[in-house]
């Protein structure tokens, strides 16, 4: 049973966000860990370099270049990929942005670009799944990938923390609703994580101890530092979690 109780062997998965940094991570680490997987970006091209990584695992890989915000073209979407892949058994919603700006300098714009893709995207994708998953009638993981600003503020970032205390309480309801289903919903919620996209504004000194302000092991986190939370939520490791976020902050929500 030990053997088993990390092992996604046989199973396929779909991450969005999938090309670069946390997704990229996830993606990979699904695979290791014996399951296909469905990638979701705007980027083609980093979708297939990231694929021909899997199926150098041995597993099988689908790749499939997508706006989620476009939601009309979610249900078609998740339908290509079970197709490809023969069903869906685990969700992984990592796509998502930031803006950071002072909240007197919040537009409307910018507002719901986040909210599109952090919260909105991230249910619809949730619902085209949940969907397939109950028609298939074997269960299923949705883990949502979250942050610690769903549960704690940080300055300049009133849309970003809106939209994941949003993402933490749908995935709360969904957890809810899906049970009877055998589907577990559940969340991550990491702490500053270094990426292509953080680097920027991780870079400024004063903005990078502001970071580490709270982090009780005072370093930042990799991609890497996510896959394995996602891993223990998608695995038979996981049965009795439903409802729950798991945060990977390093100890910044212990205060």
């Amino acid at each position: 049973m030990k053997g088993k109780m990390f092992d996604l062997e046989g199973k396929t998965a779909i991450v969005t966000g999938a090309g670069r940094g946390i997704g990229k991570a996830i993606a990979l680490g699904l695979a290791e860990a014996g399951a296909d997987v469905g990638l979701i970006s705007r980027t083609l091209s980093e979708l297939e370099a990231v694929a021909e990584q899997i199926e150098s695992l041995g597993r099988r890989a689908g790749a499939v270049a997508a706006d989620i915000t476009e939601t009309d073209r979610i249900e078609p979407l998740v339908e290509e990929l079970r197709e490809k892949l023969g069903g869906v058994d685990i969700l992984v919603n990592n796509a998502g942005m930031n803006i950071p700006q002072e909240a007197l300098d919040v537009t409307v714009e910018a507002w719901d670009q986040v909210m599109d893709i952090n919260l909105k995207a991230s249910f619809f994708l949730a619902q085209a799944v949940g969907r397939a998953m109950i028609a298939q009638g074997r269960g299923g993981r949705i883990i949502n990938i979250s942050s610690q600003t769903g549960s704690v503020a940080l300055i300049k970032r009133s849309a970003y923390c809106a939209s994941k205390a949003g993402l933490d309480m749908v995935t709360k309801v969904l957890a809810l609703e899906w049970a009877t289903h055998g589907i577990l919903v559940n969340g991550v919620a990491p702490t500053f994580i270094e990426t292509e996209l953080s680097k920027g504004f991780l870079a400024d000194p004063q903005f990078r101890e502001y970071a580490l302000a709270k982090n009780l092991l005072k370093k930042l986190g990799t991609p890497e530092d996510v896959v394995g939370a996602v891993i223990y939520l998608a695995a038979p490791a996981s049965s009795l979690v439903t409802g729950h976020v798991l945060m990977v902050d390093a100890g910044w929500t212990a205060h």
